[in-house]
């Protein structure tokens, strides 16, 4: 038989090693894949050598037990998820979105700052919050700018907001799904897609006001950010566009000397046959046969290329009309962008792109050259490369890996991204609708849907097997999994009856409600500092058993506890996105403690008063 809670030395060492796992993962300077793995070698190693066993004298908590975490199937429906995120990130589906809520600008820059936090909450509450940061990032902070604000103002109410869309919804954010199912599994109901829908909404949209109206005034600027992440190549490079049939750039008209169809774009010149007609422009109307030359940046072209706005007529010279990249079908494929310098020495200095032959030697095509010394207003065919200047390579991911061989070229790596392909955008939008519609209806099992959507994704030609595996992340693995080997012995020790009965023992007196708020608060306050994945599987059970203690319904404490795990406002090692505005927006850690804390307090504090009400506890 078991030994009594007070005297179990088992739950004692399980107790210390936990502790030990929240310090590991609060220190920055020991991997977090090294951690969780430690983690779980120490309970293997402390439950083989000192076996915890029952009357009958079989093993409580083995090695398979421990290890049994890395095969659950919300582990693997969380990576399905982010698969299928991923997805819709490389195929660019939800940047047209984001880009027409950014042109509410027209009506007043404050208004489209707040109605793209908005809607970044709303797609958060169905998509993992990662990518939905990753491409507002760029929206957001050239809104700040235009109303007089850093990016520092903006960037962490966008991490914020995101996190608080996440909890309205079961797959909102992968810490719902990981508390559900260890709750289920001690015995917790079965929640469904909407489930706590109706108080997630309220609590996101409380927080939503303060993370529009309060929180910027409590953020100190970080003056000059607004244009590092406005655009993270601000440079203007200038590319040749030939005007063939059917380009969507013919019969644009100028007006007061620019082309306003042109949109973020500045035309330098237009040839015309042997006639070069140069700015300003005046009553002048493109036609089919032009050769334009442009400046733009590089994400400018890059959306030119994957096909938004252009139909890709740029080809540095070295093609016309029906294009290179047209023709041979590498627009169909995966495309890599990369900017390459002409090296000191190089034999293509004094050449043009075009009698430099780049695309015959390299397989990749140059779509604009960067020159800080003076502004051209040539043809790429004229332009005489010099050391120093910066061209933008266009090529399939091996060829542009093989610029960096090229002595001519220095291939400037951090500047490689792949190119979304979105002439998959509709089916990766599909993929996504029919996996949420399927666990929203309850027609199979989540792990079931979210498989089936992340290899939808592969097989549809959304994702590469490469870049599928890459949104695999093996820390999310590792970490989860550690979190269900803490679990299992937590309560198998008896554990989390412990700590549930000493949390009752303290406010169980006062009523559910005071229970149900404290279980809240404890848990927010241990999400801050240990992973929100690790905090839902060791609390799920707790939850559990402090709702049957007192002979409540644990489904309003299943709640709280998700609830509590997004409220990962008050460090930046909270939560992903935290980490990921930190550097941009030039934030210190008490920033986080400074703006997130009276978040923190103001949900719990809103949760405490209406879960009463709503649950009638």
């Amino acid at each position: 038989m078991i030994l009594p809670l007070i005297e179990s030395a088992h739950m004692w060492a399980t107790f210390a090693v936990i502790a030990l796992a929240i310090v590991l993962f609060s220190m920055d300077r020991i991997p977090i894949e090294l951690s969780a793995i430690g983690t779980v070698t120490i309970l293997v190693v402390l439950f083989q050598v000192f076996p915890l066993t029952s009357s009958d004298g079989k093993h409580v908590v083995d090695t398979t037990t421990l290890l049994a975490g890395f095969a659950n199937p919300i582990l693997f429906a969380i990576l399905s998820l982010l698969i299928i995120g991923q997805g819709l990130f490389q195929t660019g589906a939800v940047e047209k979105p984001a880009q027409m809520i950014s042109s509410l600008s027209a009506f007043g820059p404050k208004l489209a700052l707040a109605g793209t936090l908005i809607v970044a909450g709303a797609i958060s509450a169905f998509l993992n919050n990662t990518p939905v940061v990753v491409i507002f990032i760029p929206i957001i902070a050239a809104l700040a700018t235009r109303i007089g604000m850093t990016a520092a103002h903006v960037l962490m109410p966008l991490s914020f907001i995101t996190i608080l869309g996440g909890m309205t919804t079961l797959i909102g954010s992968s810490a719902n799904l990981v508390a559900t199912a260890v709750a289920e599994s001690f015995g917790a109901p079965p929640v469904g897609f909407f489930d706590f829908f109706v108080p997630g909404v309220m609590l996101a949209s409380i927080g939503g006001l303060y993370v529009i109206f309060v929180l910027p005034r409590l953020i100190s600027p970080a003056p000059g950010m607004a244009e590092r992440v406005a655009d993270h190549s601000g440079k203007q490079f200038i590319a040749e566009v030939t005007l063939g049939r059917d380009h969507p750039w013919l019969g644009a008209e100028s007006m007061g000397g620019f082309f306003p169809r042109l949109e973020n774009i500045t035309v330098r010149l237009v040839q015309r046959g042997e006639r070069a007609l140069l700015p300003p422009f005046d009553d002048t109307i493109l036609r089919m046969g032009d050769i334009v030359i442009i400046a733009a940046t590089r994400d400018v072209l890059a959306e030119a290329v994957s096909g938004g706005e252009t139909e890709i007529g740029i080809s540095g010279g070295e093609a016309r009309d029906e294009d290179t990249l047209k023709s041979d079908g590498v627009r169909r494929r995966q495309l890599t962008m990369a900017e390459a310098v002409v090296s000191p020495g190089s034999r293509l200095i004094g050449m043009s792109i075009e009698r430099a032959h780049l695309h015959a030697d390299t397989d990749c095509v140059v779509l604009g050259i960067e020159r800080r010394s003076r502004m051209m207003r040539s043809t790429m065919s004229e332009i005489a490369l010099e050391a120093g200047d910066v061209l933008l390579m266009l090529g399939e991911p091996e060829c542009v890996a093989r610029l960096g061989r090229n002595r001519d070229l220095l291939l400037l790596a951090r500047t490689a991204v792949e190119l979304p392909l979105v002439h998959h955008a509709k089916r990766a939008l599909a993929v996504f609708g029919l996996t949420v519609a399927a666990v929203a209806s309850g027609m199979v099992p989540i792990t079931v849907a979210a498989l089936t959507g992340a290899v939808a994704m592969v097989v549809l030609g959304c994702l590469t097997v490469r870049q599928a595996a890459r949104a695999f992340d093996r820390r999310i693995y590792l970490l989860v999994g550690a979190a269900f080997a803490m679990a299992i012995p937590l309560q198998a020790t008896g554990g989390a009856q412990f700590i549930a009965h000493g949390v009752v023992s303290l406010v169980g007196g006062y009523g559910p409600a005071a229970l149900l708020s404290a279980l809240f608060l404890l848990t927010a306050i241990f999400t801050n500092f240990l992973s929100n994945h690790a905090t839902a599987a060791l609390f799920a059970p707790i939850a559990v058993s402090a709702a049957r203690e007192i002979g409540a319904d644990p489904a309003p404490f299943v709640y709280a506890l998700i609830f509590a795990l997004n409220c990962s406002f008050a460090t930046p090692i909270a939560y992903q996105t935290n980490l990921m505005v930190m550097g941009p927006g030039h934030y210190k850690f008490k920033d986080f403690m400074i703006a997130g804390g009276p978040l923190i307090l103001l949900l719990w504090l809103a949760y405490s008063v209406f879960a009463p009400f709503y649950y009638d506890l």
